[in-house]
């Protein structure tokens, strides 16, 4: 059965309530079926140093996604060679999965750099691509405003930070209504960010 599968990326260092909220509204709320959260292990355009071990964001993103059949972990992305490319990543998985349609889902704040992404024109000739609300300033390129390929959703706009959370984490703050419960769990449980 062919499946339109929304892929939303993300370092999830840690996995919060923002993420699940967009990932889950991406399910519920556009023709996409699944939603796959698909774990980066690195980003080559931010510094690694705080960034937890690859097993270890997955297993919160496992956790997180408890509970809700069209959310979907994936750690496709750590067999690929680094860095890692979303054009080459889908590639990778239309050739795994040839009868799925892949949809990479992205915030209005990287539509604003999608130019300067790697092949982004293979990436738009052949994928529908998902967007949801940031606030932010400037425009993205005019080539995208109307751009058939790409398909606005009205997702709730998050404004949470993994970033704010580790910092409020080490500051010994109370930051728990922003973490799925197992999350919270299982960062105490580590002890992560100290």
């Amino acid at each position: 059965m062919n499946k339109k599968v929304g892929l939303f990326f993300g370092t999830f260092n840690p996995v919060h309530i923002g993420h699940l909220i967009i990932a889950n509204h991406m399910a519920e709320f556009s023709d996409l079926d699944e939603v796959w959260l698909v774990v980066t292990p690195h980003n080559p355009f931010k510094k690694k140093s705080n960034l937890l071990e690859n097993h270890h964001r997955l297993e919160m993103v496992y956790k997180a996604c408890e509970g809700y059949e069209n959310l979907k972990p994936s750690d496709i992305e750590f067999g690929l060679p680094q860095p890692n490319y979303t054009v080459t990543t889908l590639a990778h998985l239309q050739e795994k999965y040839p009868t799925n349609e892949f949809c990479p889902i992205m915030g209005e704040d990287n539509l604003k750099s999608f130019h300067k992404w790697k092949n982004y024109e293979v990436i738009l000739e052949n994928h529908q691509i998902y967007i949801y609300p940031r606030i932010a300033t400037g425009k993205p390129q005019e080539q995208f405003l109307d751009h058939p390929k790409i398909t606005r959703v009205a997702a709730p706009v998050m404004e949470i930070s993994s970033t704010f959370i580790r910092q409020a984490i080490k500051e010994e703050k109370n930051i728990k209504p922003m973490l799925p419960a197992a999350v919270w769990d299982y960062i105490k449980l580590m002890n992560f960010y100290k």
